[in-house]
């Protein structure tokens, strides 16, 4: 039995055909007809917006650093953390093999170089270099310098309101990882 709300939601409604004739369409759960009738604030919009921008902005660098997507992400792997090859397939979920290329790519370009693991001699340990650090860094720095600007704008009250919500926005995010 369909509730009242579901049998006048346009999502669950009939629809118009070709040739004018209403075709039936089929029943949708309440989760489609809560999120077909949702209507986001300015927040969760601009949010969404920003979400949105972060997912495209990594292409969009890796372009003007003139590095391929993995290499980016090797690279901004590499600047938090030396890792092997190894750890890297499995971060990246690429085959060993692969990450050695990628990580070939980025030691030829000077960007990283390989050092003996420090722990394990058998190992290797593949660090991003200066040249590496600086090529990402310059791309990014505009960014960050403006991002700086915003914060000092802000208010400890504010800063604190913004900081709660951002953290607990990553954590519903996050849910779907």
């Amino acid at each position: 039995m369909t509730s009242p709300e579901a049998a006048s939601s346009p999502a669950a409604g009939p629809s118009s055909g070709p040739g004018g004739h209403q075709a039936p369409r089929p029943e949708v759960g309440p989760q489609t007809r809560w999120v077909d009738a949702w209507q986001p604030g300015p927040v969760l919009d601009t949010l969404r917006r920003l979400l949105d921008s972060g997912r495209r902005a990594t292409p969009a660098l890796a372009r003007r650093a003139g590095l391929t997507h993995t290499e980016l992400a090797v690279l901004e792997h590499l600047m938090e953390d030396p890792a092997g090859p190894s750890e890297l397939a499995q971060r990246l979920g690429v085959t060993t093999a692969a990450a050695s290329g990628i990580v070939d790519r980025l030691v030829s370009r000077g960007h990283a170089q390989r050092q003996p693991h420090p722990t394990d001699r058998r190992r290797t340990a593949v660090v991003a270099t200066p040249s590496g650090r600086e090529e990402l860094m310059g791309h990014l720095m505009p960014m960050f310098a403006e991002l700086a600007q915003v914060e000092a704008a802000l208010t400890d009250a504010e800063r604190e309101v913004v900081l709660r919500f951002l953290t607990d926005a990553d954590r519903a995010v996050g849910r779907l990882l």
